[in-house]
């Protein structure tokens, strides 16, 4: 018979989760809040948090002030979405092998993948800059695009191979016995089978991509077109001073992407996560 919780335990979670939430959270409050106050009052004392001259002023004039805005905010979904689908076409072949295959040193390579996770991007930044720049990959999309999408691999076979592990054998069994091969199996079985856990680790890999194109931007690229929004989003630090609130008004307009991704597919993920929970 499954615990129920007494009054004080209810509470006890509660006030964990509302703990827990207003760490989450707060960071966004205070940035949706600078966003709506007008520069000259962000740093009057004392300290108010909400005033009589709050609008959405910043959220027009960003657009004026940097007006290639929308392209940084284009880049970086199209990088982001080329990494993810670079990253799945290796991650779930990959992922699929180390689940149901034997061969040597399988254990060894989960656990290089593990500890390439452990390096930072910027480590690896002088190497990958002078492969960039000997095969004349500078200053492209692909010079943003291929460091991402190595990145995301590692992970993403973590994450799917413990999804397939659970999946019977015997469904790949049936197929082979009706004369399918491997390959076919793969596409036409398996992977509708571990559809959620694919749609975890897609938006996994595309979070990770939009995220980490900071430095390989800054790096790797000088044309201002190709440049992603988090390079984008350095226009707003001027020499003297820094327009905090069209920044944190660019900065979450830019966050919505991802939150779409999430809203549209937070069913499969759910299901994604939640697989395996109950013993059957």
């Amino acid at each position: 018979m499954l615990h129920k919780y007494r009054w004080y335990e209810y509470v006890l979670i509660y006030c964990g989760l509302a703990v827990f939430l207003t760490f989450v959270l707060a960071p966004f409050v205070e940035a949706f809040v600078v966003s709506l106050r007008p520069l000259s009052g962000l740093f009057s004392i004392p300290y108010r948090f909400i005033t009589d001259d709050m609008s959405f002023e910043a959220y027009f004039s960003m657009w004026k002030n940097v007006p290639l805005l929308w392209r940084y905010m284009l880049n970086s979904f199209f990088i982001a979405t080329v990494v993810t689908i670079l990253g799945l076409l290796c991650i779930i072949p990959a992922a699929y092998a180390f689940a149901r295959f034997e061969f040597p040193a399988r254990n060894s390579l989960l656990g290089v993948f593990i500890a390439v996770n452990m390096f930072s991007g910027a480590v690896l930044i002088i190497p990958l800059f002078k492969l960039m720049q000997q095969y004349g990959l500078l200053n492209t999309y692909f010079a943003m695009i291929a460091p991402g999408t190595a990145f995301v691999i590692p992970t993403g076979i973590w994450l799917l191979r413990s999804y397939l592990v659970r999946i019977p054998k015997e469904l790949e069994e049936a197929a082979w016995v009706d004369g399918a091969g491997k390959i076919y199996t793969l596409v036409r079985v398996i992977i509708p089978v571990a559809l959620p856990g694919i749609v975890v680790v897609t938006i996994t890999a595309f979070i990770t991509a939009y995220a980490q194109q900071f430095i390989y931007a800054l790096t790797f690229n000088s044309v201002n077109e190709l440049n992603p929004l988090p390079v984008g989003l350095f226009q707003f630090f001027g020499r003297q001073s820094v327009v905090w609130n069209e920044l944190m008004a660019a900065s979450l307009v830019g966050i919505l992407p991802v939150l779409f991704v999430y809203v549209f597919l937070q069913r499969y993920i759910v299901a994604g996560l939640t697989a395996g929970a109950v013993k059957e």
